[in-house]
Parts: structure tokens; sequence; C-alpha cells
């Protein structure tokens, strides 16, 4: 089964949140929950943000990479190309729901991807951006 996950799913994987929990009972069903390249972006980005917000170290944050990167090559995440039409359907996404729902950039480029990468499930804690991808006829968490 293709499971499509939002990047803050991985980081409360990582980065004890919330969420957490849920995120890990949730991957601890699965197996290879797809990673595009847009997931290793939006990962780097929020872990250093962490570190800017002093939530983590830098020291904490090279081990949040370490044991991604272990995940990776484990196969806990299934790494994909970024689809090429991601951004083809975002516009197309944008222009049929974004004004009812408001979802922003980043999560019309998740739903996209998820879309083109034939997931039947995407995993979000982003209640915007679940409502966008049931619309669209995902299976949400």
């Amino acid at each position: 089964m293709n499971i499509y996950v939002d990047t803050s799913f991985i980081v409360s994987i990582y980065i004890s949140d919330t969420h957490s929990s849920t995120a890990d009972r949730l991957l601890a069903s699965s197996s290879g929950v797809l990673c595009t390249p847009l997931h290793r972006v939006e990962f780097a980005h929020s872990v250093e943000q962490n570190i800017f917000r002093g939530q983590i170290s830098s020291k904490a944050a090279s081990q949040v990479y370490a044991e991604f990167e272990r995940d990776c090559d484990s196969g806990v995440w299934r790494e994909v190309g970024q689809p090429e039409l991601t951004f083809v359907v975002a516009v197309d996404l944008a222009r049929t729901h974004i004004a009812k729902l408001g979802t922003r950039t980043l999560d019309s480029l998740h739903v996209a991807a998820a879309l083109e990468l034939k997931a039947e499930r995407f995993w979000t804690f982003d209640d915007r951006q679940k409502k966008l991808a049931k619309a669209v006829g995902l299976k949400t968490t």
C-alpha cells in the first residue's frame, strides 16, 4: 500500500511533539512510507527551525539527521523521485479547492505528489491539508 505523509508527520517521528505518539503508532503499522525530495527539503528546514527556536540543540539535530538517514537506508521511508506533474496538479488543486479550504502552497504540493504517486492513504495532522486530501479522494488519518 502506498502511504504518503506530510513532512510534519516525519518530523514528529524524530522530534518529540504532541503528535509523536500517533505518528509512531501509525508508522509502526506500515512499511515503506513514501518520501520525496520535497519531504527532505522540508525536513531539513523544520529541523533547523527547531534549532533557531531553541527547541533542540545542534547536537540533537545531528542525531535527528543521522537517525532519519538510517531509517531511509533501512527502508522505513521508501524514497521516490518528485513526480513530474506535481506542480501542474498543485495548480489545479489551487484553482479548484483553495478558495474554499485555505490550504497553503506546500500542502497542495504534498497532496498533488500523493495523487501522482497513486497513494492510497495520506497521513497528516494539518486540518486544512486533511480536508484537501479528502476532497480529492485520499483516505486520511
